[in-house]
């Protein structure tokens, strides 16, 4: 895979002002200099601890639930709501742990460690079993505090270990929470926001193998096979809708990449992207356009050109290097990746404070390490 990395994550490593050899890819898979690292973690520094603005999906059962965000969830309170602000502390846990000696991961580590301390992760795990509260960010928030807990599973840091060994309760809560839920899921959810199943799965999936969750794996196997398996002539020309910040059809195929063993996928592939061209060159895919990025449901369409990008280059990286696909799937990658990473800049905090986890899942190649 390492002689495989594929051209938008380069593309996006030499945006950065990083340097490539010439003579091939580079090994790491990390994918950013130091400047656009310190510019990515700038952005999640900038707000997992900035309260306000909030958006909070809360139940009330009574007054007493009448509360700031703050002490509602002590740990995850900022970056505009609760899923933003957990995949925040992703990202500053990635890029601390990619380039440990980098001017930011200090930073990095002091708001880690502010925020993961034992008795606000204690209020969390309140929070999340409390009354009222079985669908709290679910599936795309729970996905994220996986994510979260597996790069900590992954630091080879005595400090990182024991945020891991505070948060364990919280990721023990949230994998319950889930597979409690799937085995009652009789539909899947298509959308293109934060309630699709399919690009859950994968971050569930990839989080399964770090965790050594044999179970959860399975779950998530069987359950994507019930849902996507006999799926065919997914309608990309419906793409996108207004607000999506993930592809539906990509995000079922880069979840069916990491199901499928390569010769079936590349043929379940067949019939569920059958307009795939198998020359590269062909207009396929264009990036989308975005209006307003001072607009947070606008500013989505930033998301989703960096979401397609990752999901491209994890669909062609299950498939065969003579596969005329792949260098489709790749090109498309690239000119995703070329729309969006520029407008990663933090201007407007509708998309500031999360586009940057997005650009780093995508120049890190997050969702390749697992799988």
């Amino acid at each position: 895979m390492l002689r495989r990395v594929l051209p938008a994550v380069l593309m996006a490593a030499l945006v950065a002002g990083s340097v490539a050899s010439e003579a091939g890819p580079v090994e790491r898979r990390d994918g950013s200099s130091v400047e656009v690292a310190a510019r990515f973690a700038g952005l999640a520094l900038a707000c997992v601890h900035q309260e306000y603005p909030n958006h909070v999906s809360h139940t009330l059962q009574g007054d007493a639930d009448v509360r700031p965000p703050r002490e509602l969830t002590p740990s995850f309170y900022g970056c505009y709501d609760w899923h933003s602000s957990v995949h925040g502390h992703w990202l500053l846990a990635r890029l601390a742990r990619l380039q440990p000696d980098a001017p930011f991961a200090l930073e990095a580590r002091a708001a880690l460690e502010r925020s993961l301390a034992p008795a606000n992760i204690a209020g969390e795990v309140a929070y999340l079993k409390a009354e009222g509260r079985a669908s709290f960010e679910r599936p795309y928030g729970l996905a994220w505090l996986l994510q979260l807990g597996a790069e900590l599973r992954r630091w080879d840091d005595p400090q990182a270990q024991r945020w891991s060994a505070a948060l364990l309760p919280l990721e023990t809560a949230a994998a319950e929470r889930i597979a409690t839920w799937l085995p009652k899921l009789h539909y899947p959810i298509r959308i293109g926001e934060h309630s699709q199943t399919a690009f859950a799965f994968g971050l569930i999936r990839d989080w399964s193998l770090v965790a050594g969750n044999e179970a959860m794996r399975a779950l998530i196997d069987a359950k994507a096979r019930e849902f996507y398996l006999v799926d065919r002539d997914c309608p990309m020309s419906y793409e996108p809708s207004g607000h999506d910040f993930l592809s539906p059809c990509l995000a079922e195929a880069d979840l069916m990449r990491r199901v499928l063993p390569g010769a079936e996928f590349a043929r379940w592939l067949d019939a569920f992207l059958p307009g795939l061209p198998r020359e590269a060159g062909k207009t396929w895919l264009a990036p989308g356009v975005v209006t307003d990025r001072a607009d947070p449901k606008l500013a989505h369409i930033d998301g989703l050109n960096l979401s397609r990008a990752w999901m491209l280059e994890g669909i062609a990286s299950a498939l065969a290097e003579d596969d005329p696909r792949w260098a489709v799937l790749t090109e498309t990658a690239m000119q995703h990746a070329d729309a969006a990473l520029p407008a990663v800049t933090g201007e407007h905090y509708e998309g500031g404070h999360w586009l940057g986890t997005f650009a780093v899942y995508l120049v890190t190649g997050a969702g390749l390490d697992a799988s």
